[in-house]
């Protein structure tokens, strides 16, 4: 089928080149004279031979082209469903990082309310932890005072005692001379002496 299309078309390249051939020679050949007058049939006959150049050359051509722009039809359909593919991906990736963003935000909001919750506990704790501690320091303090107060009392009776026994003794002594001595000394012995007897 292809070699028919291909020896039609150079059939009718070669009928439409001999009739364009064939006046110009004889055009060439002829004289002045004949040369200023153009025979009305020279225009008709290229217009003819251009129309039925065209004509087997569309007709050849005809399949090529055809297949030609099929083929770059379905290219251009191909990467337009391609175009619409991706643009449908990227809005549906889209949506999912509008989403995640979403979601984001939200799970952000709840970090910060729960930092603000726990930092409230752990607030209230350390108060509470403080006031405890405040309050086993100030009992330490009293039970430490208390002690204290205790031991000093302690220390003051017995100095307090001592420097009586001191001040009696001094008095005693102030008062006592050698024959009161010796009295106080002999009543003590007579005291005694009535004892011993029973």
């Amino acid at each position: 089928m292809r070699k028919l299309r291909r020896s039609i078309f150079l059939a009718l390249l070669g009928f439409c080149l001999a009739t364009i051939v064939c006046p110009a020679v004889a055009w060439s050949q002829a004289s002045e004279k004949e040369k200023s007058f153009q025979p009305p049939n020279e225009v008709l006959y290229k217009v003819i031979n251009f129309v039925i150049l065209v004509g087997g050359l569309g007709y050849v051509l005809r399949k090529p082209l055809a297949e030609f722009l099929s083929s770059r039809s379905a290219s251009i359909r191909k990467g337009l469903e391609e175009g619409r593919k991706a643009l449908e991906n990227s809005q549906a990736q889209l949506r999912t990082v509008e989403e995640k963003l979403a979601r984001l935000e939200a799970e952000i909001g709840e970090f910060k309310a729960s930092a603000r919750r726990e930092m409230e506990a752990e607030s209230l704790r350390l108060q509470q932890a403080s006031t405890e501690e405040a309050a086993r320091i100030l009992e330490s303090a009293r039970a430490q005072t208390e002690t204290a107060v205790r031991a000093a009392k302690l220390e003051l009776k017995q100095y307090a005692a001592q420097k009586s026994v001191a001040f009696a003794e001094d008095l005693i002594r102030a008062r006592l001379d050698p024959s009161g001595r010796s009295r106080l000394v002999t009543q003590f012995v007579a005291n005694l002496g009535p004892k011993s007897q029973h």
